[in-house]
């Protein structure tokens, strides 16, 4: 399902790390398949992200063949801070089609005056054209990656005709601002899910959808004050600045 305040953009790099997290307690790296929620989501937040809204990551379409490369690294030790050895087993030239929508985050009540939705759509789309507001990666920092506009289901890609499943795989974090609030207090809780390709696209379950969730904490969700940690004006919008002016500060 398409929503009218959706972006779609095409993603690569020549190395992805979704990391599982059941190969980390050995002190080394194994990437999934594919690309977790989770993931994509933190795409979308460096190609725009305000605490107002929430990414919530619709479709996925795998381009390239699935294919690993593994390295020897040296991380830092967490003991004694010397150089330890591991081998980390990465995705290797990937590209990736995304189709992702936004929503209000209800636990922002203290923002609601910013729920404009045509004016964070628009700047979304410059954004996308422009590459995203911060560095992009895929799923770890080493992983340096592009974004450019794309079309979601245009050109051929790998496994247009292929369904494949992929097992019971981390979907994403739910961080306290995000989940419902109980007396004041939100939860952080890991997701898990079994996501199934289709004609190589995945179409991702929403959050709330996720039929194992595991609770990790009780913490306090961070209040914006106007005056104090929220100068209650859109950097977009001082002075008027929007539409022509707003793409002269990205040239």
């Amino acid at each position: 399902m398409e929503h009218k305040n959706s972006i779609e953009f095409k993603v690569y790099g020549r190395y992805a790390l979704f990391t599982d997290p059941l190969t980390k307690t050995g002190g080394e790296k194994y990437t999934y398949q594919i690309p977790t929620y989770q993931a994509l989501k933190g795409i979308c937040e460096s190609i725009y992200w305000k605490p107002t809204f929430q990414w919530v990551i619709d479709d996925v379409r795998i381009m390239n063949p699935i294919r690993t490369q593994s390295q020897g690294i040296r991380p830092i030790h967490y003991q004694d801070s010397k150089n330890d050895l591991s081998i980390y087993t990465y995705l290797k030239d990937v590209e990736y089609q995304v189709r992702a929508h936004f929503v209000w985050n209800e636990n922002r009540k203290d923002l609601v005056g910013d729920r404009n939705e045509n004016k964070h759509w628009l700047i979304a789309k410059r954004m996308v054209e422009r590459g995203g507001r911060r560095d992009i990666f895929l799923g770890t920092r080493e992983c340096q990656a592009y974004v450019e506009p794309c079309k979601f289901g245009e050109s051929k890609g790998y496994y247009d005709d292929s369904n494949m499943s992929f097992g019971i795989m981390v979907h994403g974090i739910t961080y306290p601002d995000e989940s419902k609030v109980e007396d004041g207090k939100g939860k952080m809780s890991i997701r898990l899910w079994k996501p199934v390709m289709q004609d190589g696209s995945i179409h991702f379950i929403t959050p709330d959808e996720c039929p194992i969730v595991k609770d990790v904490g009780k913490q306090e969700i961070k209040v914006f004050e106007k005056g104090v940690n929220f100068s209650g004006l859109d950097e977009f919008e001082k002075g008027g600045v929007f539409g022509d002016e707003l793409d002269k500060q990205f040239e």
